[in-house]
């Protein structure tokens, strides 16, 4: 059962995202940022209040996703991804990104320990995540 609402086409663009963000980081970290995606649809606080679909999360500005910008993004989505988005969407999690909102890529660098006010949840390869406070109530 889904976890958030979607279409076709969204599942497609959430597949697209997560290549666009993650494929470096192979499959499982691919699913991470699948995670973060869906996490930002179904969290009730701070950036994500209003954000309720797909198409509303990736394209989000100010805070959204900095793949959008480039014409690899823009690319048909493969099938490998978008059975990744689905998996994301049906409520499969993974740890470091199990409630995180953002991540950022850190390259060689190590993951500070707040970023914007939140607590790093972990490292997978370069990507360093961060889920929000539980004052936040997000979920």
């Amino acid at each position: 059962m889904a976890v958030i609402a979607f279409n076709e086409a969204e599942v497609k663009l959430l597949a697209r995202l997560i290549r666009a963000e993650a494929e470096s980081e192979g499959r499982l970290g691919m699913l991470m940022v699948g995670n973060v995606g869906v996490n930002r649809v179904r969290a009730n606080c701070l950036d994500f209040v209003n954000i309720r679909t797909i198409s509303q999360m990736v394209y989000q500005r100010p805070g959204g996703f900095e793949a959008t910008l480039f014409g690899y993004f823009y690319q048909e989505a493969r099938s490998v991804e978008i059975q990744l988005a689905r998996r994301v969407i049906h409520g499969e999690t993974f740890h470091p990104a199990t409630r995180a909102l953002w991540f950022y890529n850190a390259f060689e660098e190590s993951c500070r320990a707040q970023w914007f006010g939140q607590w790093n949840s972990g490292r997978f390869k370069a990507h360093c995540f961060y889920s929000p406070v539980e004052s936040e109530n997000c979920f």
